[in-house]
């Protein structure tokens, strides 16, 4: 099998309710730059990025893919996955101006695309090419009622829905408002709601500074908090060390890491308790697996981050033996031919050969207008 073309994909996909914010952002659409792989077999492997549905950028991601990194793909065996990500990191003029951002959003995106069309031409889901087994279980926890804009009745129904509707046992709230006191009582409120038994996680989105994160993280202890994700600067390694020495609720973060030497520094620090790698910032599968077994050998549990949307990360989940819960978010569910199904709190198995990334062909159209 060889490599013939590579097209251009650019994906935008309303978000819920026709608009979501963080702490830092508010955005209506996400992103989803990528590539379809064609070969001379007639597989054909998808893989996407994951931005805030900007445009520009998008095309930016996109032009990478098939201006800088396409031409070393021609001809090449596809299935020969990890020999062609260190080709395209090393090989490619890419290297002398950027080994992060952009141009690891773009390599990303190809070797996701890549692992899923080694899967189909193995004829076998993604996580059983990676030695998964279906008989693991894979919680899932729910973010999509938990945004910052939600006013608190909002937010409150949300997570009871979730919970007595949906048969999820693990939500994740926003915080990191103007007030303190007001993202505490938004976690008190929701913690009262759902009872003790239910698992809340909190996300910062990086918002505060060190000192009010050893205050307000510190007070996060009193609600059974599972973790507090991003609670400073996401490069602040020295600060998020310093923190974890201060408060007793475990941190969370990953999603703004790119680089697997990265997640190393964190990890060795003692600064990061739950890990978070993202094939969409992190360069796909390939590096998201050195990290994956990096905080294994630390005896760290891996919760990725879904800039996918879950719809990769789900066959990693399965097949790592690091992961045990995955986040939940459902933006892109209408756009895949074969989306991530969770039942009764946890994954379903994808069967489907491949990496869970096709989209359907009404997808494509609307690519096509972009």
């Amino acid at each position: 099998m060889k490599i013939t073309k590579l097209r251009p994909l650019i994906l935008h996909a309303p978000v819920t309710r026709g608009g979501i914010a963080d702490s830092t952002h508010s955005i209506t659409h996400w992103g989803a730059p990528g590539v379809a792989i064609h070969t001379d077999s007639g597989h054909v492997g998808y893989g996407f990025s994951g931005t805030h549905a900007h445009l520009p950028t998008d095309r930016l991601i996109v032009d990478c893919i098939t201006n800088s990194f396409g031409p070393l793909l021609i001809g090449e065996d596809p299935c020969e996955v990890r020999a062609l990500w260190e080709k395209l990191y090393h090989q490619s003029e890419i290297y002398w101006v950027g080994r992060a951002g952009i141009t690891h959003l773009a390599l990303g995106a190809i070797d996701i695309a890549l692992w899923d069309l080694k899967a189909k031409q193995a004829e076998q889901p993604l996580w059983k090419l990676l030695g998964g087994t279906n008989q693991k279980k894979v919680e899932a926890y729910n973010t999509d009622g938990g945004w910052l804009n939600w006013p608190m009745e909002t937010l409150v129904s949300d997570c009871q829905r979730m919970i007595d509707e949906e048969g999820y046992r693990a939500v994740k709230i926003k915080i990191g408002g103007p007030s303190a006191n007001e993202d505490l009582r938004r976690v008190e409120a929701v913690r009262t709601a759902l009872g003790p038994d239910v698992r809340i996680m909190t996300d910062v989105n990086g918002r505060w500074s060190l000192p009010r994160a050893i205050q307000t993280g510190g007070r996060l202890h009193d609600f059974d908090i599972t973790w507090i994700e991003e609670p400073i600067c996401f490069d602040d390694l020295e600060g998020h060390r310093r923190l974890a020495q201060s408060i007793s609720t475990p941190i969370a973060m990953g999603e703004q890491l790119y680089l697997a030497t990265q997640f190393r520094d964190f990890i060795h620090a003692g600064a990061v308790h739950y890990v978070q790698p993202d094939i969409v910032r992190l360069a796909g599968i390939t590096e998201w697996w050195q990290v994956a077994d990096l905080a294994h050998c630390y005896r760290l549990d891996v919760v990725p981050h879904v800039g996918d949307m879950c719809q990769v990360h789900q066959h990693l989940c399965l097949a790592h033996p690091a992961c045990s819960l995955l986040e939940y978010i459902p933006w892109l569910r209408d756009w895949m031919l074969h989306p991530a199904i969770v039942e009764d709190g946890y994954y379903v198995a994808p069967e489907t050969p491949g990496a869970g990334m096709e989209p359907t062909a009404e997808a494509i159209a609307k690519i096509n207008q972009i």
